[in-house]
């Protein structure tokens, strides 16, 4: 820790960083409630309180971190912006939190999380979290499908990083819903590793067996950086849990059969062709069908505002599901009916016990749901698309994911 004390951060990052993930989160509060978990000499906490909620806002920052010598540092440069009134400093595990439910409309642990795992993190602070309140926390991951024996040789042991992929099933299973993920840029690596570098190079002489295994511990920290730092990154992710009606205005539920020609009409006038709608039907005779995975969002009058459908697919002979198409009323797009209509389809795979499903889709729409490129698990379409329009959601993660060539049921045509 005295390696580290006086030093501007303590894991990769950037005011520029924060900055973004905090206008990823939308309108807070005016006196937003804001817990920074593993703040460290509160670069963040510092930034968070000056800029959270925006103009006229006045934050009230509660920054936490086990190691007093960093939490000195933070009063100190609080004191300095005048911000000492909006800065309260805990010592404190970010593994049991002395806060009641609901204590905050903003948690924030960038660099942290990996004290108690990112999976543990998602369940214990979500609690903490006021209704409508976001989580923004951040992971080291693997970038690449097939790390080194050599990065792994060093991060195995420490700490079992997975990809960006793995990590977003881990958010759907934990129950949030993506609002953004920011892969962090390598000059937030260098604003780290700058000046812990320089630290390190001035280093008196270790003084006993500790200090030394303490310098020799970074120092391989810095090298494997540099040999292998295209392998893994920080990857940031905002999110806010979903509640048990979190469909918006949009009542959600499975078709039923006098649905049946309302959900015909609905993707014939979504589509430029009566392609779609002719597809359903045709999936609706066909094996690939699966009862209970055709979902409508309902409008205020009853009607059909929104479909969503999954059918069974493969990938190299192993079990998956398709998410096509997906329709929602003209008038009434980007209304939320079909983001609806999708969680709630999801949420019912999830709970039948699915675990990959598979979208040929608008890059910018899918990745709201925790979908990412299927080509980071080696699966491809039968046919040439662009990379980032094939998207993959793992579901269960205990599941092994297959790798090969998508199967899609015959009504397809593919």
């Amino acid at each position: 820790m005295e390696l580290h004390r006086g030093l501007p951060r303590q894991s990769p990052g950037s005011a520029a960083t924060t900055r973004h993930l905090l206008s990823l989160c939308g309108p807070l509060p005016e006196r937003p409630r804001v817990l920074d978990l593993g703040c460290g000499p509160g670069a963040s906490a510092l930034l968070l309180a000056a800029e959270a909620g925006g103009p006229g806002a006045v934050p009230e920052v509660t920054a936490v971190d086990l190691y007093e010598g960093f939490l000195d540092e933070l009063r100190t440069a609080a004191a300095a912006l005048g911000l000492t009134d909006r800065v309260r400093t805990v010592k404190a595990d970010m593994g049991g939190l002395p806060y009641p439910d609901g204590s905050f409309d903003l948690v924030w642990a960038e660099g942290s999380a990996y004290n108690i795992g990112f999976a543990e993190a998602l369940a214990r602070w979500k609690p903490l979290l006021a209704p409508g309140g976001t989580l923004v926390l951040s992971e080291c991951e693997w970038t690449v499908p097939d790390p080194s024996a050599g990065a792994r040789a060093f991060w195995d042991p420490h700490y079992a990083l997975r990809s960006t992929a793995r990590n977003l099933a881990a958010v759907q299973a934990a129950g949030y819903r993506v609002l953004g993920v920011h892969h962090q840029p390598e000059s937030d690596w260098a604003a780290y590793y700058g000046p812990l570098g320089e630290r390190l190079a001035g280093a008196p002489e270790p003084a006993g067996p500790p200090a030394a295994a303490a310098l020799a511990s970074v120092r391989e920290e810095l090298a494997v950086r540099e040999r292998h730092g295209h392998e893994y990154g920080y990857t940031a992710y905002v999110l806010r849990p979903v509640t048990a009606g979190d469909t918006g205005s949009w009542p959600v539920r499975p078709e039923t059969g006098a649905d049946t020609a309302a959900v015909h009409a609905l993707n014939a006038a979504a589509f430029e062709t009566p392609a779609e709608a002719d597809l359903v039907d045709a999936l609706r005779a066909d094996g690939a069908w699966l009862p209970g995975l055709s979902y409508v969002a309902e409008g205020p009058d009853g009607s059909v505002a929104a479909h969503a459908l999954l059918t069974r697919c493969r990938v190299d002979g192993v079990p998956a599901l398709a998410l096509a198409p997906v329709a929602a009323d003209p008038a009434l797009q980007r209304s939320g009916a079909g983001s609806a209509v999708v969680r709630a389809l999801l949420r019912a795979a999830a709970g039948r016990g699915e675990s990959l499903v598979l979208v040929l889709g608008h890059p910018s729409y899918y990745p709201r749901f925790g979908f990412v490129p299927a080509s980071r698990f080696g699966i491809r379409a039968p046919f040439d698309v662009p990379d980032e329009a094939m998207m993959a959601l793992v579901l269960d993660d205990s599941v092994p994911v297959p790798a090969g060539t998508v199967e899609y049921p015959a009504p397809f045509g593919v």
